[in-house]
C-alpha cells in the first residue's frame, strides 16, 4: 500500500474493516469517485460492479469517517502553550491581544498551520469561529484550502450587508461559509436577530460562544435579567441554524430550550479542563436528543484524544457520582466526533453512497488493539493519532503517515516558528500564571 495508489480520480477500496453508520463491519468495499462514496457494499457485489478497477487492499487498516472539529479558532494557533494553567475567559489576555497583531501572512501561516495539525489528528472538517484578526477572512480560507482540509468558514459579521456577501462569495468546495458572533451580548439584538433569520433562510450555520464562562453568565444576568441562552431565546435567534460553543453552564430548562429549538452545541471537554468553570452536560444532550458535535476550541488537534476526553469528562463530571459506569458508550462519543449534523454539512461522516469521500485509513495492526473486542470503545479509548496512514479529504489523499504529500509541511513549521516569534513580541499578552519552568515562591 503507497500513497500512489490513490491517484487517480476513481478507486476501489478493500479495508479489513468499515465503520459505517450502524457500527464496524468485516467484508465491505467502496468506491471513491469524483470526491464522493460512488458506492459502498460487500466485497463481492462492489468489485462485481466495477471490473475496470484495481482493488486496493487495504489490510489490517480500518476505513473510518474522518473527525469532524465543531469548534476551532485557527488565527491562534501562535498561542498555543502560552495560555496554559491561566483562568478562565484567556481570550481578553492572551487571543485578543495576540489575534490584533496577526497580519495577512502571519494570518494565512497561522490557520494553515492550525490546518495541518487537525489533518494530523485525523480531522477532515472544522468549523472555525471568526477571528478577531484585522484581516480579510480570505487568508483562513487560502490557508485551509492550501492544506487540503474542509473547513466551516466562519466570518465575525455586524450587519446583514456584510454577512450575506461573505454567504455568497465562496466556490472552492472545500469552503462551506457560516457566520459568527463572538456573545449574545457583542452585537445589538436586532442586529443579532437579522443574523440568525438570514442563516435560516440560507440554510449557513451562525456561531456563537454561549454559557461558558460564570462570569459571562452573570453580566448578561446583570444586564439583562437573563441568561445568555435565554437572551438567544427571548429574541428568536435559537433554532437548527445556531452552533453554540462550550455551553458548559446550563440550567435543566436551558436543556429543554435546546431540544425543543433543534438547537446544536459544541462540546468542547479538553476546553472545559483547560480554561473552562464547568462541563457541558454532553451525557444529558444524548439522552434528550440535543444536538451536538464536538470540537477542540483550537486546544490541540487530535481527534483520538478528543473523544477519549469526551468521554473521560463525562465519567468524572457526573458518571462518578450517578454510578454511571458507561457514560454512552464508546459509539456515542464516537459518532457525534464525526458527524457533520451540527456543523450543518449533511454530506460527511457517513460512509455511504452519495457522501463525500472524506475519511482517514487507520491502522489496527499494533499491540493496543490485539486483541480486539469493542472496537468503538477501543476507538475512543486505546486508539492513536501516529496509526492514522492516510487522511482524505474530498476524496484526495491530503497527508500520508501524518505528512502532506503535495505541499512542503516542513517549509511551513519553519515559517510559522518565525512568524509566531515576532507576534507574540508585538503583542501586549498578560498572562496570570508563570511558566511551568519557572520557580513561584
Amino acid at each position: 500500500m503507497r500513497p500512489d495508489a490513490f491517484d487517480d480520480d476513481e478507486f476501489l477500496l478493500l479495508p479489513e474493516v468499515l465503520l459505517l453508520p450502524d457500527g464496524p463491519v468485516r467484508g465491505g468495499a467502496v468506491v471513491v469517485s469524483g470526491g464522493e462514496f460512488a458506492m459502498v457494499g460487500e466485497v463481492d457485489a462492489v468489485v462485481a460492479a466495477h471490473p475496470e478497477l484495481r482493488a486496493v487492499h487495504l489490510e489490517r487498516h480500518l476505513l473510518m469517517p474522518g473527525f469532524v472539529d465543531a469548534h476551532h479558532h485557527l488565527t491562534q494557533s501562535f498561542g498555543k502553550a502560552l495560555a496554559f494553567g491561566e483562568p478562565s475567559e484567556i481570550f481578553r489576555r492572551i487571543w485578543v491581544p495576540l489575534e490584533q497583531q496577526l497580519t495577512p501572512e502571519s494570518a494565512y501561516v497561522a490557520a494553515k498551520l492550525a490546518a495541518f495539525e487537525s489533518l494530523r489528528g485525523g480531522f477532515t472538517t472544522v468549523a472555525e469561529a471568526g477571528t478577531r484578526a484585522p484581516v480579510d477572512v480570505s487568508t483562513v480560507a487560502q490557508g485551509v484550502t492550501e492544506a487540503g482540509l474542509r473547513c466551516v468558514l466562519g466570518a465575525v459579521c455586524e450587519d446583514v450587508e456584510a454577512a450575506d456577501r461573505h454567504l455568497t462569495r465562496w466556490d472552492s468546495p472545500l469552503l462551506h461559509p457560516s457566520l459568527a458572533v463572538p456573545t449574545p451580548d457583542s452585537v445589538p439584538d436586532g442586529a443579532l436577530r437579522e443574523l440568525a433569520q438570514l442563516c435560516d433562510e440560507s440554510g449557513a450555520v451562525l456561531q456563537i460562544h454561549v454559557n461558558e464562562h460564570l462570569a459571562s453568565v452573570e453580566r448578561s444576568l446583570e444586564k439583562r435579567g437573563l441568561r445568555p441562552l435565554e437572551h438567544l431565546d427571548q429574541i428568536g435567534a435559537l433554532g437548527p441554524h445556531l452552533l453554540g460553543a462550550h455551553a458548559t453552564l446550563l440550567t435543566p430548562g436551558e436543556i429543554r430550550l435546546l431540544s425543543e429549538t433543534g438547537t446544536a452545541i459544541s462540546y468542547n471537554p479538553v476546553a472545559s479542563a483547560w480554561k473552562g468553570n464547568a462541563v457541558a452536560p454532553a451525557t444529558s444532550f444524548s439522552a434528550l436528543g440535543v444536538r451536538f458535535g464536538i470540537g477542540t476550541d483550537g486546544t490541540r488537534g487530535d481527534g483520538f484524544r478528543l473523544v477519549d476526553a469526551a468521554e473521560f469528562a463525562q465519567r468524572i463530571a457526573s458518571g462518578l457520582s450517578t454510578g454511571d459506569s458507561s457514560c454512552g458508550g464508546g459509539w456515542t462519543w464516537l459518532q457525534h466526533a464525526i458527524s457533520g449534523d451540527a456543523v450543518g454539512v449533511d454530506r460527511i461522516g457517513r460512509i455511504e453512497a452519495g457522501g463525500l469521500a472524506d475519511f482517514l485509513l487507520v491502522d489496527l495492526n499494533v499491540p493496543e488493539l490485539c486483541p480486539s473486542w469493542d472496537l468503538p470503545w477501543e476507538l475512543v479509548r486505546l486508539t492513536n493519532r501516529d496509526q492514522i496512514t492516510g487522511v482524505f479529504v474530498g476524496g484526495r489523499l491530503r497527508l500520508w503517515q501524518g505528512r502532506p504529500v503535495d505541499w512542503d509541511g516542513r517549509e511551513l513549521l519553519e515559517r510559522g516558528e518565525e512568524l509566531a516569534r515576532e507576534v507574540v513580541a508585538t503583542a501586549q499578552l498578560h498572562r496570570v500564571h508563570p511558566r511551568s519552568t519557572e520557580v513561584r515562591r
